[in-house]
């Protein structure tokens, strides 16, 4: 019976390895962080497997298992404070690099936002999840989804505008 119960578990996580990396990629923004999420989602799925009972829902079941272990690291992440340096490097050729300007000022604010926040931002912008797969695979209402995603990019907006006003993206 384990034999069978392993063999199946493979078949299934093979299957689904490269778009759990995806996923966790888009949520957590670092490869290695990422890849030590996806592997807490396995063990915590091979532990949990019996409460799987449909096995065509395997994919569903295991992204909020990939989403939930995103949200604990991101969550462990913001209880250890770490200084960012690029803060203090001087462009020297500050028109040359706008973009790349205004993309180090989305990420050090994606950095200070809440855990479920990102979370959010990263299945709508980054995976490119509609409103209710978000719903779906959050687990809550259509109309929180939608709420949860407006008030976080509300509080992106408001992070990137207090970091340089003149150079807020909306």
């Amino acid at each position: 019976m384990e034999a069978q119960r392993a063999a199946a578990f493979q078949v299934l996580a093979d299957e689904h390895l490269l778009a759990s990396y995806r996923l966790a990629n888009a949520i957590l923004g670092h490869q290695a962080e990422s890849q030590d999420a996806v592997h807490d989602a396995f063990v915590t799925a091979w532990q949990r497997w019996d409460s799987l009972r449909d096995r065509d829902r395997f994919e569903h079941w295991f992204d909020r298992i990939v989403v939930n272990a995103c949200r604990d690291r991101l969550r462990r992440a913001a209880r250890r404070p770490t200084i960012d340096i690029s803060t203090q490097i001087t462009l020297s050729t500050p028109d040359a690099t706008t973009e790349v300007h205004r993309r180090l000022l989305v990420e050090q604010a994606f950095a200070r936002l809440k855990a479920d926040d990102v979370v959010v931002l990263a299945l709508r912008f980054f995976v490119d999840l509609e409103i209710e797969d978000i719903a779906r695979l959050l687990d809550v209402p259509t109309p929180t989804a939608k709420t949860r995603l407006r008030s976080a990019r509300l509080r992106l907006r408001d992070l990137i505008e207090r970091q340089e006003p003149n150079e807020a993206v909306r």
